[in-house]
Formats: structure tokens, sequence, C-alpha cells
């Protein structure tokens, strides 16, 4: 009786940390949903679609680079040195990013790689290059954000994250909304209205900062060196690279077949409607960090509820009528790409159980702090992507549909890796 009052006290607690994180991340998704609504509007909606895919792809790449930060940081901000210290280093790495982003943006050699990768047109490359052009101050704004929530997460004030997102999510619908009906092109309209929402989340997240955060009771790492932090930083970033990278992969792919740009503009749509339920479990990362890897009966439990609460959720959204409510009258897709996005949407059902199960080893590989075997499970997954989608290329059986499937499979892969790496490690510490 003890053990299950137990259980139900931390299941509660738990709860309370993570369903702001939740709808937190849900919010932050929302505002792709409005952005390929508003693409949808747009004269050559298809090809504005496909154009932005490609693009926000090869954005986030660079991106990728900062997406465990706020991880990062509730590890290693732990003592007014450390912070320091950490804070530091995300703005140096922001700043490599920028520059990177910079040079495929402004050089003669970026624009021959987005040909030779994509193997798009010209006219299709300048248009991605403009975009990427807009998003460099934002990988700077964005790497601070992530600093600063990692902070908030980590004093478990996720409930005040929740409410600065929905005003985020505010101010890009309306910034959306008022560039289109001011007939400003597709590329200010999207990239500005992410990066003014995003600056306003960053000053209200420095507001809430200075106002309620306060340093763990447990002082640690105040000489916390920068090769500490690169030793955790590598292979969490090479994690989300991998991560980012897996798109692009198909993309690159796929580009080259008959119906390419309705394909790439399905996957898109199909994708990040997908995303607002792969966020929920992507929140577990934050879970892991903050509680620890003890108890782990009742965190599985945990994790097993929420899974099939997302699943059971989704499913009932792409295999009813609803999605053809949320795709076509919402966001306003038509044709063919409406067909093709919902048939990605239903296969996308089974994600959000292969995202938890990867997760899972995550979180306890990101408190081991052993995190490479994260990166190498990344490297495997984009790795048997391209091996099985360069051979369905090949055969000629290349699709929106057999794209998907690659995608998932490539989580597959990653899962097990990731499974294999987190058991060995734990089974050597248990025998030390």
């Amino acid at each position: 009786m003890v053990v299950e009052m137990s259980r139900g006290y931390r299941l509660t607690e738990y709860w309370r940390f993570f369903w702001p994180l939740a709808l937190m991340g849900s919010i932050l998704v929302l505002s792709g949903q409005f952005q390929n609504g508003i693409l949808a509007r747009y004269p050559d909606a298809v090809s504005e679609l496909a154009v932005f895919a490609i693009a926000g792809s090869t954005f986030g790449l660079f991106h990728a680079g900062i997406s465990f930060v706020s991880q990062m940081a509730n590890v290693y901000a732990r003592s007014e040195a450390g912070t320091q210290q950490a804070l530091r280093f995300v703005t140096i790495i922001c700043m490599v990013l920028a520059g990177l982003i910079g040079l495929l943006a402004f050089t003669d050699i970026g624009t021959w790689l987005l040909h030779f990768i994509y193997g798009i047109n010209d006219e299709l490359v300048r248009q991605v290059v403009r975009y990427l052009q807009l998003y460099i101050p934002l990988i700077v704004v964005d790497g601070f954000r992530q600093f600063l929530t990692g902070l908030l997460v980590q004093a478990r004030l996720t409930g005040r994250l929740t409410i600065v997102n929905i005003i985020q999510l505010s101010m890009v619908v309306v910034v959306l909304i008022a560039g289109f009906t001011a007939g400003m092109d597709a590329p200010i309209v999207l990239v500005g209205s992410l990066l003014l929402g995003s600056v306003c989340h960053l000053i209200m997240l420095i507001w809430l900062v200075r106002r309620d955060y306060t340093l763990p009771n447990q002082r640690e790492h105040d000489s916390l060196s920068f090769n500490e932090l690169f030793r955790f930083f590598l292979p969490v970033a090479t994690t989300g690279v991998m991560f980012a990278i897996s798109r692009p992969v198909l993309y690159a792919l796929i580009a080259r077949s008959p119906d390419a740009v309705v394909s790439i503009a399905a996957m898109r749509v199909g994708f990040d409607v997908a995303s607002l339920f792969q966020v929920t479990a992507n929140q577990f990362r934050h879970f892991f960090v903050t509680f620890g890897d003890d108890d782990l009966v009742t965190k599985r439990l945990f994790m097993l509820l929420i899974g099939g609460g997302i699943t059971v959720i989704m499913l009932l959204v792409a295999a009813t009528p609803v999605s053809h409510f949320l795709l076509a009258d919402l966001i306003g897709i038509e044709g063919t790409v409406l067909v093709y996005s919902r048939e990605v949407l239903l296969w996308m059902c089974i994600l959000p159980g292969l995202i938890l199960w990867r997760n899972y080893y995550h979180g306890l590989l990101m408190v081991a702090r052993k995190t490479t075997g994260m990166a190498l499970g990344g490297i495997i997954r984009v790795g048997g992507m391209y091996l099985l989608a360069q051979t369905a290329w090949l055969l000629g059986w290349l699709d929106f549909r057999v794209a998907t499937i690659i995608l998932l499979l490539g989580f597959v892969f990653e899962a097990t890796v990731v499974t294999i790496i987190c058991r060995w490690h734990r089974r050597r510490m248990a025998d030390l």
C-alpha cells in the first residue's frame, strides 16, 4: 500500500512538471501549422511549400546544434561560475553557427552546394538562399532562449514557460497575418514573424529569470571548463544535427523524382502536423535531467501512460475526417498534396512510440553524462536512412510513402543502438 501511494504521488508530481512542457512544445510547433496555412494561400502554393521545406530543413541542420542547449544549462548552470561559463560557451556556439549559415547564404560555393545537394533549379536555389540569409539572426536569439529555458526548467518553473510561449505564438500569428495581408513576399513574412516572436520571447525569458530564478541549494560546477562543456555538448549537438538531417536526406533524393515538388510539399505538411504530437514525447529529455534515474519503474509507467495517450489522440486525428478538416479547412491544403499529406500523417502515428523508446535511453545517458552513445545512435540512424533511400531511388521505388517509412525505420535503428549502449553502460557501472 505504501509503495502504491508513493507511486501515485510521484506520478502526480511528474504530471505537474510535465504538462506545461508538453503544452509549451505544442504551442511552439503550432507556429509551423500557421506558416503552412499562410503559404497555402499564396498564388503558387505548392512551390512555396516545397521551397520553405528545403530552406527550413537546411536551416534546421544548423539550428539543431543548439537543440540541447536547454538540457546543458539544466545540467551545468548550477552555480554562478558554472552559469557564466555555460553562457559564454553558448554565445561562442551561436556565433560559429551563424557564421556557417552566412557562408552558405552569401557565397558562390554555398549556392553551388545547395544546387548539388538538392538537385533543384537556379530559381528555387535563389529562393532558398533568401530564406537562409534572413534566418541568420534567429540562430543567435534562439541559442539564448534555449539557455534561459533550461534555467527555468531546472527550477521547475514550467508553468511560466507555457504562458510566455502562448504570447510568442500570438505574436507569430499576428505578424504572419499582417505580412500576408500587406502583400509581402513569403520569406519576409515567415522568417520575420519567427524572428519578432523569438525576440519577444527572449525579452520575457530574461525578465522571468531575473525575477523568479534562483540557483539550486546544492551548488555544482564552480570550476566548469570549456573542455567539460564541449565533451557533453558535441555528442548531443551531433544527435540534434542527425535528427535535423533526416528530412534533407529524404528531400535531396526525392527531389529527383517526377512529382518532386508535390511530394516534398506533402511531406513537409504531414511531418509538421505529426510534430505536434512528437514534440510532447521529446519533453522527456528534460524529465530525466530534472528527476534523475531513480525509481525507473514509475518513470516507465508514466512514459507509457503519456505515450499511449499521444498515440490514441494522433490516430483519432489521422484516421478520421478530422485530418481533412485540419489539413484542408484550417491549413488550406488542396489536391494531390492533401491526399499525400493525409497518408503521411497516418504513417507518422507510429513515431511517438519510437521517440519515447529512444528518449528513455537518451535521458539515462544524459543523467550519466555519457552522451557519446546518443551521437552514435543518430549517426547510424541517418546512415541507415540514406542507404535505404538511395536503394529505393535506384530501384525506382522512392516516393512520399516509402520516404516516410524510411524515416520511421531510421528511428528504429537509432533506438536500438542507444538501448544497447545504455544497457551496457549501466551493467558496467553496476559491476564497479
